[in-house]
Protein backbone atom coordinates (compact mmCIF):
# COMPACT_ATOMS: atom_id res chain seq x y z
CA UNK A 1 0.00 0.00 0.00
CA UNK A 2 1.31 3.48 -0.88
CA UNK A 3 2.18 5.25 2.37
CA UNK A 4 2.38 8.65 0.65
CA UNK A 5 -0.72 8.96 -1.54
CA UNK A 6 -0.52 12.75 -1.89
CA UNK A 7 2.42 13.89 -4.05
CA UNK A 8 4.62 16.69 -2.80
CA UNK A 9 4.95 18.86 -5.91
CA UNK A 10 8.21 20.78 -5.73
CA UNK A 11 9.10 20.91 -9.43
CA UNK A 12 7.69 24.41 -9.88
CA UNK A 13 5.25 26.94 -8.48
CA UNK A 14 3.44 26.68 -11.83
CA UNK A 15 1.69 23.56 -10.48
CA UNK A 16 -0.60 25.53 -8.16
CA UNK A 17 -4.31 24.74 -8.30
CA UNK A 18 -7.07 27.38 -7.92
CA UNK A 19 -8.74 27.40 -4.52
CA UNK A 20 -12.50 27.06 -4.19
CA UNK A 21 -12.76 30.78 -3.54
CA UNK A 22 -10.72 31.58 -6.64
CA UNK A 23 -12.88 29.26 -8.74
CA UNK A 24 -16.02 30.95 -7.46
CA UNK A 25 -14.59 34.33 -8.42
CA UNK A 26 -13.89 32.98 -11.91
CA UNK A 27 -17.40 31.57 -12.33
CA UNK A 28 -18.94 34.85 -11.18
CA UNK A 29 -16.84 37.08 -13.44
CA UNK A 30 -18.52 39.69 -15.62
CA UNK A 31 -17.07 39.33 -19.10
CA UNK A 32 -17.08 40.92 -22.53
CA UNK A 33 -14.84 40.89 -25.59
CA UNK A 34 -11.35 41.92 -24.55
CA UNK A 35 -10.13 42.46 -28.12
CA UNK A 36 -12.78 45.17 -28.31
CA UNK A 37 -11.63 46.43 -24.91
CA UNK A 38 -15.00 45.53 -23.40
CA UNK A 39 -14.20 42.79 -20.89
CA UNK A 40 -14.75 44.63 -17.62
CA UNK A 41 -12.91 42.07 -15.50
CA UNK A 42 -9.82 42.16 -17.71
CA UNK A 43 -9.92 45.95 -17.59
CA UNK A 44 -10.20 45.83 -13.80
CA UNK A 45 -7.21 43.50 -13.52
CA UNK A 46 -5.05 45.65 -15.78
CA UNK A 47 -5.95 48.78 -13.77
CA UNK A 48 -5.38 46.99 -10.46
CA UNK A 49 -1.90 45.73 -11.29
CA UNK A 50 -0.88 49.04 -12.90
CA UNK A 51 -2.04 50.97 -9.84
CA UNK A 52 -0.23 48.53 -7.53
CA UNK A 53 3.07 49.45 -9.19
CA UNK A 54 2.19 53.08 -9.83
CA UNK A 55 2.35 52.66 -13.61
CA UNK A 56 0.01 54.04 -16.24
CA UNK A 57 -1.38 50.95 -17.94
CA UNK A 58 -1.36 47.17 -18.13
CA UNK A 59 -1.98 44.43 -20.69
CA UNK A 60 -3.29 40.97 -19.76
CA UNK A 61 -1.64 38.14 -21.69
CA UNK A 62 -1.70 34.33 -21.57
CA UNK A 63 1.88 33.89 -20.36
CA UNK A 64 5.00 35.54 -18.99
CA UNK A 65 6.92 34.50 -22.06
CA UNK A 66 4.45 36.49 -24.17
CA UNK A 67 4.66 39.59 -21.96
CA UNK A 68 8.47 39.47 -22.05
CA UNK A 69 8.58 38.97 -25.80
CA UNK A 70 6.05 41.72 -26.45
CA UNK A 71 8.04 44.13 -24.28
CA UNK A 72 11.31 43.36 -26.06
CA UNK A 73 9.67 43.84 -29.46
CA UNK A 74 8.22 47.22 -28.46
CA UNK A 75 11.55 48.40 -27.03
CA UNK A 76 13.70 47.36 -30.02
CA UNK A 77 14.02 47.32 -33.79
CA UNK A 78 15.49 44.44 -35.83
CA UNK A 79 19.27 44.50 -35.55
CA UNK A 80 19.29 46.09 -32.09
CA UNK A 81 21.01 44.48 -29.11
CA UNK A 82 19.57 43.44 -25.74
CA UNK A 83 21.77 43.09 -22.65
CA UNK A 84 20.77 40.42 -20.14
CA UNK A 85 22.23 37.88 -17.72
CA UNK A 86 23.41 34.58 -19.23
CA UNK A 87 20.84 32.47 -17.37
CA UNK A 88 17.92 34.88 -17.62
CA UNK A 89 14.55 33.52 -18.64
CA UNK A 90 14.21 35.81 -21.67
CA UNK A 91 17.35 34.21 -23.13
CA UNK A 92 17.49 30.72 -21.63
CA UNK A 93 13.86 29.59 -21.62
CA UNK A 94 11.93 31.46 -24.31
CA UNK A 95 12.80 29.43 -27.38
CA UNK A 96 15.03 31.98 -29.09
CA UNK A 97 12.13 34.42 -29.06
CA UNK A 98 14.30 37.55 -29.00
CA UNK A 99 15.81 36.57 -32.35
CA UNK A 100 12.64 35.17 -33.87
CA UNK A 101 10.11 37.76 -32.70
CA UNK A 102 12.18 40.93 -32.54
CA UNK A 103 15.12 40.28 -34.87
CA UNK A 104 17.40 41.51 -32.10
CA UNK A 105 20.64 40.00 -30.87
CA UNK A 106 21.68 39.41 -27.27
CA UNK A 107 24.76 40.47 -25.31
CA UNK A 108 25.11 38.13 -22.32
CA UNK A 109 26.53 39.05 -18.92
CA UNK A 110 27.87 36.41 -16.53
CA UNK A 111 26.20 37.47 -13.31
CA UNK A 112 26.23 36.35 -9.69
CA UNK A 113 23.24 34.17 -8.84
CA UNK A 114 21.43 35.63 -11.84
CA UNK A 115 22.11 39.27 -11.04
CA UNK A 116 24.14 41.79 -13.03
CA UNK A 117 25.46 45.21 -12.08
CA UNK A 118 25.71 48.62 -13.66
CA UNK A 119 29.50 48.25 -13.71
CA UNK A 120 29.15 45.07 -15.78
CA UNK A 121 26.66 46.64 -18.17
CA UNK A 122 28.56 49.86 -18.91
CA UNK A 123 31.41 48.39 -21.05
CA UNK A 124 28.88 46.35 -23.06
CA UNK A 125 26.97 49.37 -24.35
CA UNK A 126 28.02 49.73 -27.97
CA UNK A 127 29.24 53.08 -29.31
CA UNK A 128 27.35 54.87 -32.07
CA UNK A 129 29.20 53.06 -34.86
CA UNK A 130 27.69 51.68 -38.07
CA UNK A 131 29.73 48.50 -37.56
CA UNK A 132 28.06 47.73 -34.23
CA UNK A 133 24.55 46.76 -33.24
CA UNK A 134 22.61 49.51 -31.51
CA UNK A 135 22.30 48.75 -27.80
CA UNK A 136 18.68 49.47 -26.99
CA UNK A 137 17.51 47.51 -23.96
CA UNK A 138 18.66 46.06 -20.64
CA UNK A 139 16.52 43.22 -19.27
CA UNK A 140 16.69 42.14 -15.62
CA UNK A 141 14.98 39.24 -13.84
CA UNK A 142 13.73 39.48 -10.25
CA UNK A 143 13.64 37.06 -8.57
CA UNK A 144 16.31 35.16 -10.53
CA UNK A 145 15.12 31.64 -11.30
CA UNK A 146 18.47 30.06 -12.14
CA UNK A 147 20.03 32.09 -9.34
CA UNK A 148 17.97 30.22 -6.75
CA UNK A 149 15.26 32.85 -6.36
CA UNK A 150 17.77 35.59 -5.51
CA UNK A 151 16.58 39.20 -5.21
CA UNK A 152 18.11 42.38 -6.59
CA UNK A 153 18.92 45.22 -4.24
CA UNK A 154 16.89 48.27 -5.21
CA UNK A 155 19.99 50.47 -4.95
CA UNK A 156 21.70 48.46 -7.71
CA UNK A 157 18.58 48.65 -9.89
CA UNK A 158 18.62 52.43 -9.40
CA UNK A 159 22.23 52.54 -10.65
CA UNK A 160 21.26 50.48 -13.69
CA UNK A 161 18.33 52.80 -14.44
CA UNK A 162 20.60 55.85 -14.23
CA UNK A 163 22.99 54.18 -16.65
CA UNK A 164 20.13 53.38 -19.03
CA UNK A 165 18.90 56.97 -18.89
CA UNK A 166 22.37 58.30 -19.63
CA UNK A 167 22.64 56.12 -22.75
CA UNK A 168 19.04 56.25 -23.95
CA UNK A 169 18.31 52.59 -23.18
CA UNK A 170 15.07 50.94 -22.14
CA UNK A 171 14.96 48.93 -18.91
CA UNK A 172 12.66 45.90 -18.75
CA UNK A 173 11.94 43.67 -15.77
CA UNK A 174 11.00 40.03 -16.09
CA UNK A 175 9.13 40.02 -12.80
CA UNK A 176 7.67 36.54 -13.05
CA UNK A 177 8.28 36.14 -9.31
CA UNK A 178 8.55 39.82 -8.46
CA UNK A 179 5.96 39.53 -5.71
CA UNK A 180 8.25 37.07 -3.92
CA UNK A 181 11.02 39.69 -3.86
CA UNK A 182 8.63 42.42 -2.69
CA UNK A 183 7.36 40.26 0.18
CA UNK A 184 10.78 38.90 1.16
CA UNK A 185 12.32 42.37 1.38
CA UNK A 186 9.20 44.30 2.44
CA UNK A 187 9.54 46.64 -0.51
CA UNK A 188 7.21 49.26 -1.93
CA UNK A 189 6.08 48.00 -5.36
CA UNK A 190 5.84 51.57 -6.63
CA UNK A 191 9.63 51.80 -6.41
CA UNK A 192 9.77 49.23 -9.19
CA UNK A 193 7.23 51.20 -11.20
CA UNK A 194 9.50 54.25 -11.02
CA UNK A 195 12.64 52.44 -12.15
CA UNK A 196 11.48 50.24 -15.03
CA UNK A 197 10.08 51.25 -18.39
CA UNK A 198 8.21 47.93 -18.51
CA UNK A 199 7.44 45.12 -16.08
CA UNK A 200 6.14 41.61 -16.72
CA UNK A 201 4.30 40.07 -13.75
CA UNK A 202 3.18 36.43 -13.68
CA UNK A 203 -0.08 35.55 -11.95
CA UNK A 204 0.31 31.81 -12.45
CA UNK A 205 3.28 31.10 -10.16
CA UNK A 206 3.32 31.89 -6.46
CA UNK A 207 0.18 33.99 -6.74
CA UNK A 208 -1.72 30.82 -7.60
CA UNK A 209 -3.80 31.81 -10.64
CA UNK A 210 -4.19 29.09 -13.30
CA UNK A 211 -2.91 31.20 -16.18
CA UNK A 212 -1.91 34.71 -17.17
CA UNK A 213 0.58 37.56 -16.87
CA UNK A 214 0.29 41.33 -16.99
CA UNK A 215 2.66 43.64 -18.87
CA UNK A 216 3.01 47.15 -17.43
CA UNK A 217 4.27 50.40 -18.90
CA UNK A 218 3.15 53.89 -19.81
CA UNK A 219 0.04 54.37 -21.91
CA UNK A 220 1.88 54.76 -25.22
CA UNK A 221 3.98 51.65 -24.56
CA UNK A 222 0.93 49.52 -23.73
CA UNK A 223 -0.93 50.80 -26.79
CA UNK A 224 1.89 49.50 -28.96
CA UNK A 225 2.12 46.33 -26.88
CA UNK A 226 -1.56 45.62 -27.53
CA UNK A 227 -0.87 45.71 -31.26
CA UNK A 228 2.06 43.28 -30.86
CA UNK A 229 -0.09 40.99 -28.70
CA UNK A 230 -2.64 40.82 -31.50
CA UNK A 231 0.04 39.88 -34.04
CA UNK A 232 1.31 37.16 -31.71
CA UNK A 233 -2.20 35.69 -31.40
CA UNK A 234 -2.60 36.78 -27.79
CA UNK A 235 -5.86 38.64 -28.21
CA UNK A 236 -8.42 36.73 -26.14
CA UNK A 237 -12.15 37.24 -26.08
CA UNK A 238 -14.09 36.56 -22.86
CA UNK A 239 -10.84 36.46 -20.92
CA UNK A 240 -12.46 37.86 -17.79
CA UNK A 241 -12.92 34.35 -16.43
CA UNK A 242 -9.12 34.08 -16.31
CA UNK A 243 -8.58 37.68 -15.24
CA UNK A 244 -10.88 37.13 -12.26
CA UNK A 245 -8.41 34.58 -10.93
CA UNK A 246 -5.68 37.18 -11.22
CA UNK A 247 -7.75 39.76 -9.35
CA UNK A 248 -8.42 37.23 -6.59
CA UNK A 249 -4.70 36.44 -6.41
CA UNK A 250 -3.75 40.12 -6.14
CA UNK A 251 -6.25 40.63 -3.33
CA UNK A 252 -5.60 37.43 -1.35
CA UNK A 253 -2.35 35.66 -2.22
CA UNK A 254 0.47 38.19 -1.89
CA UNK A 255 1.25 38.24 1.84
CA UNK A 256 1.05 34.45 2.12
CA UNK A 257 4.17 34.16 -0.06
CA UNK A 258 6.15 34.54 3.18
CA UNK A 259 5.00 31.00 4.10
CA UNK A 260 6.61 29.65 0.93
CA UNK A 261 9.86 31.41 1.78
CA UNK A 262 9.88 29.88 5.27
CA UNK A 263 9.26 26.44 3.78
CA UNK A 264 12.16 26.87 1.36
CA UNK A 265 14.49 27.74 4.24
CA UNK A 266 13.39 24.58 6.06
CA UNK A 267 14.33 22.50 3.03
CA UNK A 268 17.69 24.24 2.74
CA UNK A 269 18.40 23.60 6.41
CA UNK A 270 17.69 19.89 5.96
CA UNK A 271 19.88 19.71 2.85
CA UNK A 272 22.77 21.32 4.73
CA UNK A 273 22.93 18.24 6.96
CA UNK A 274 23.12 15.75 4.05
CA UNK A 275 26.60 14.46 3.15
CA UNK A 276 25.63 14.04 -0.51
CA UNK A 277 24.81 17.75 -0.91
CA UNK A 278 27.44 20.24 -2.06
CA UNK A 279 26.78 23.91 -2.66
CA UNK A 280 23.35 25.22 -1.71
CA UNK A 281 22.46 28.51 -3.36
CA UNK A 282 21.48 31.23 -0.83
CA UNK A 283 17.74 30.90 -0.18
CA UNK A 284 15.96 34.25 -0.22
CA UNK A 285 12.51 33.33 -1.51
CA UNK A 286 10.77 30.12 -2.60
CA UNK A 287 13.45 28.42 -4.72
CA UNK A 288 16.10 26.00 -3.44
CA UNK A 289 18.90 24.94 -5.81
CA UNK A 290 21.59 22.58 -4.61
CA UNK A 291 24.51 20.59 -5.96
CA UNK A 292 24.70 16.81 -5.71
CA UNK A 293 28.25 15.66 -4.96
CA UNK A 294 28.03 12.17 -6.43
CA UNK A 295 28.16 13.46 -10.00
CA UNK A 296 31.93 13.76 -10.03
CA UNK A 297 33.14 16.80 -11.97
CA UNK A 298 30.59 19.58 -11.42
CA UNK A 299 31.77 21.67 -14.38
CA UNK A 300 28.56 20.79 -16.21
CA UNK A 301 26.48 22.47 -13.51
CA UNK A 302 24.92 25.91 -13.41
CA UNK A 303 27.47 28.52 -14.46
CA UNK A 304 25.60 31.64 -13.45
CA UNK A 305 26.67 31.74 -9.79
CA UNK A 306 29.14 33.67 -7.69
CA UNK A 307 32.68 32.63 -8.55
CA UNK A 308 33.82 32.73 -4.94
CA UNK A 309 30.84 30.85 -3.43
CA UNK A 310 31.76 28.40 -0.68
CA UNK A 311 29.34 25.73 0.45
CA UNK A 312 31.35 24.72 3.48
CA UNK A 313 31.18 21.08 2.36
CA UNK A 314 34.00 18.66 1.73
CA UNK A 315 35.52 19.52 -1.65
CA UNK A 316 35.96 16.06 -3.12
CA UNK A 317 32.98 13.99 -4.34
CA UNK A 318 32.81 10.36 -3.24
CA UNK A 319 32.06 7.47 -5.56
CA UNK A 320 29.62 6.15 -2.95
CA UNK A 321 27.41 9.23 -3.16
CA UNK A 322 24.27 9.26 -5.26
CA UNK A 323 24.08 11.30 -8.47
CA UNK A 324 21.46 13.96 -9.16
CA UNK A 325 19.32 11.61 -11.33
CA UNK A 326 19.48 9.00 -8.56
CA UNK A 327 18.37 11.53 -5.94
CA UNK A 328 15.50 12.67 -8.16
CA UNK A 329 14.42 9.05 -8.67
CA UNK A 330 14.68 8.28 -4.96
CA UNK A 331 12.52 11.28 -4.08
CA UNK A 332 10.03 10.44 -6.80
CA UNK A 333 9.67 6.94 -5.35
CA UNK A 334 8.44 8.68 -2.18
CA UNK A 335 5.98 10.85 -4.17
CA UNK A 336 8.23 13.89 -3.81
CA UNK A 337 8.71 15.57 -7.17
CA UNK A 338 11.71 17.77 -7.87
CA UNK A 339 13.43 18.91 -11.07
CA UNK A 340 16.94 18.95 -12.52
CA UNK A 341 18.45 22.37 -13.19
CA UNK A 342 21.62 20.86 -14.69
CA UNK A 343 23.32 17.45 -14.70
CA UNK A 344 24.62 18.24 -11.21
CA UNK A 345 21.99 20.51 -9.65
CA UNK A 346 18.43 19.97 -8.38
CA UNK A 347 15.73 22.57 -7.84
CA UNK A 348 12.86 22.61 -5.34
CA UNK A 349 10.17 25.29 -5.44
CA UNK A 350 7.64 25.90 -2.68
CA UNK A 351 4.16 27.32 -3.26
CA UNK A 352 0.64 27.45 -1.88
CA UNK A 353 0.02 23.80 -2.76
CA UNK A 354 2.79 22.64 -0.41
CA UNK A 355 1.64 22.28 3.19
CA UNK A 356 3.76 22.31 6.37
CA UNK A 357 3.10 18.56 6.66
CA UNK A 358 4.48 18.03 3.15
CA UNK A 359 7.59 20.00 4.02
CA UNK A 360 8.15 17.95 7.14
CA UNK A 361 7.75 14.70 5.19
CA UNK A 362 10.24 15.93 2.57
CA UNK A 363 12.73 16.91 5.28
CA UNK A 364 12.54 13.42 6.77
CA UNK A 365 13.02 11.74 3.40
CA UNK A 366 16.00 13.99 2.51
CA UNK A 367 17.73 13.20 5.77
CA UNK A 368 17.18 9.50 5.17
CA UNK A 369 18.78 9.39 1.72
Amino acid sequence: MNQNPIPVELRSDTFTQPSEAMLQAMFAAQVGDDVFGEDVTVNALERSVADFFGMEAGLFCPSGTMTNQIAIQVHTQPGDEVICEAGSHVYFYEGGGIAKNSGAQVRLVQGSFGQITADQILPLINPDDVHRARTRLVSLENTCNRGGGSCYDLTEIAKIRSLCDAHGLGLHLDGARLMNAIVANQENPKEYGKMFHSISLCLSKGLGAPVGSVLLGDAAFIKQARRVRKVMGGGMRQAGYLAAAGLYAMENNINRLAEDHAHAKQLASALASCNWVGEIFPVETNIVIFEVLGNGDSAAGISSVAADSDSGKASGPSSSLKTAPEIIAALNSQNIRVSAMSPTHIRMVTHLGVTPEMIQRTVEVLKGL
